[in-house]
């Protein structure tokens, strides 16, 4: 029995709906692929420095078409940091695709390394990048830092504490200075003295219960502790020389509490800086669409950071 002509063209125009929302979809999942899927050069396991008798690396993303600006990625996640060649350039691709050099930034993981060594590290990461910014092609007074979780408080560490070497210095390198222009991160811990609403937190000050050995000797005297604690929580280092930062954090993060970025943003607001928090809606530690939120890092850089030379 033939089908009435009016269910006929409905149908067909079902049928026209539908090839064209698949058409939409696949030109969807092939831009994004594309989009995450930039052209750059890429150069591992550069030697930065050594600790404890082991290479201090990392590694270089450079895009096709450079824009002179540099952003120091800290690869570190619970203070461990991955390996040379280990890091997905998918992560970085809204960077690369504004034009930024990226330098992923690898350290010794605690607790072979302690934290206030890793600190120390990260710093000597910057100076080197720095030092190399004429063979890289970027300007060094214009560096940008990213990471999340660990990697956001050693961004936070170098934001507010990167200074300049001490001029005395045997190595060239050590007398660069590791400040950094313009912070954009995911959920750190700014305040190791306080922690507050996080499952790390045993109510008596001292450091995170499941990195007691990350913090070495100190982390068992509460007197030592709480110098420690103090020399590495960037809350309590926030002048008037703070670079703009960029701050994501999810409401629901029991391990690193958004109150650690608020009290942040707090304090810098008392020294009238520019501290940025995004908070994610039912966000906890980590969350599927993070990838997306690089692109609005992108942004920010772009906004905080300039050619100058």
């Amino acid at each position: 029995m033939a089908l009435p002509l009016p269910v006929k063209r409905w149908m067909k125009r079902i049928a026209i709906a539908t090839i064209a929302l698949l058409l939409f979809v696949a030109s969807l999942i092939g831009y994004a692929w594309w989009y995450y899927h930039p052209t750059y050069s890429r150069v591992d396991g550069i030697v930065y420095g050594t600790r404890h008798g082991r290479e201090l690396t990392m590694d270089v993303f450079k895009p096709s078409k450079p824009n002179g600006l540099g952003v120091a990625f800290m690869v570190s996640g619970g203070w461990k940091s991955k390996k040379s060649g280990e890091t997905e350039p998918w992560i970085l691709a809204p960077l690369l695709r504004r034009g930024y050099t990226v330098f992923a930034v690898c350290h010794v993981s605690q607790p072979d390394a302690l934290i206030p060594e890793i600190i120390d590290d990260v710093n000597r990461g910057v100076r080197f990048i720095k030092y190399h910014a004429d063979e890289y092609g970027i300007d060094p007074d214009q560096l940008g830092v990213t990471g999340g979780s660990a990697g956001g408080h050693l961004s936070l560490m170098l934001a507010t504490r990167g200074s300049e070497g001490p001029s005395d210095s045997k190595d060239p390198i050590d007398r660069m200075s590791s400040s950094v222009k313009a912070t954009a991160i995911f959920y750190p811990v700014t305040d190791l003295l306080d922690l507050k609403g996080s499952t790390e937190d045993l109510g008596d000050g001292g450091p995170p219960k499941s990195f007691v050995k990350a913090f070495g000797d100190a982390a068992t005297d509460m007197d030592a502790w709480k110098a420690v604690g103090k020399e590495c929580s960037p809350i309590y280092y926030v002048d008037e020389k703070l670079p703009p930062i960029l701050i994501y954090h999810g409401d629901a993060d029991t391990l690193v509490p958004l109150d650690q970025s608020l009290r942040f943003q707090q304090v810098a607001q008392k020294a009238n800086r520019n501290v940025k928090v995004v908070v994610h809606r039912g966000g906890s530690h980590g969350w599927a669409t993070m990838f997306l939120d690089i692109i609005s890092f992108a942004n920010w850089f772009d906004q905080h950071l300039q050619v100058k030379r």
